[in-house]
């Protein structure tokens, strides 16, 4: 089993149905607030991967419902700047495993990539915000 570092919002429910979703495949879990990490552009950038720029934000973030950031207008330098700047408008969760850096929770990733239990729905969205 992995140890798996997870930077989450507290109190989030989708985090929390993620991060039991690991614990239950016999993960152990460093949990870390994602909006309290003194996060730098270098320190966040290998998250992101090849995804375009308008998929590392948190859709649901008021400043992007509210129309102040427009994902898809940014360069990749201007995303993280804003982001160290208001860590809200990242999206989550960020998980890393050794130097393996993602963001999300794609469910056929995480299992694919670390495991899941076998009995896990992999087609259930646990990345959407049950609020929204």
């Amino acid at each position: 089993m992995a140890t798996v570092v997870f930077y989450e919002k507290p109190g989030c429910v989708g985090n929390t149905k993620q991060k039991h979703l690991l614990e239950t495949a016999g993960h152990t879990l460093q949990v870390h607030n994602l909006l309290a990490e003194p996060w730098t552009p270098e320190r966040l950038r290998p998250f992101f991967g090849d995804l375009p720029v308008a998929a590392w934000f948190n859709p649901t973030a008021p400043p992007i419902t509210g129309g102040q950031v427009v994902p898809e207008a940014l360069a990749a330098s201007q995303a993280l700047a804003l982001m160290v700047e208001q860590p809200i408008l990242i999206r989550r969760p960020l998980v890393q495993v050794g130097d393996r850096c993602v963001v999300g929770f794609d469910l056929a990733t995480i299992d694919a990539w670390i495991g899941l239990a076998p009995a896990t729905d992999l087609a259930e969205d646990v990345q959407s915000c049950p609020q929204g």
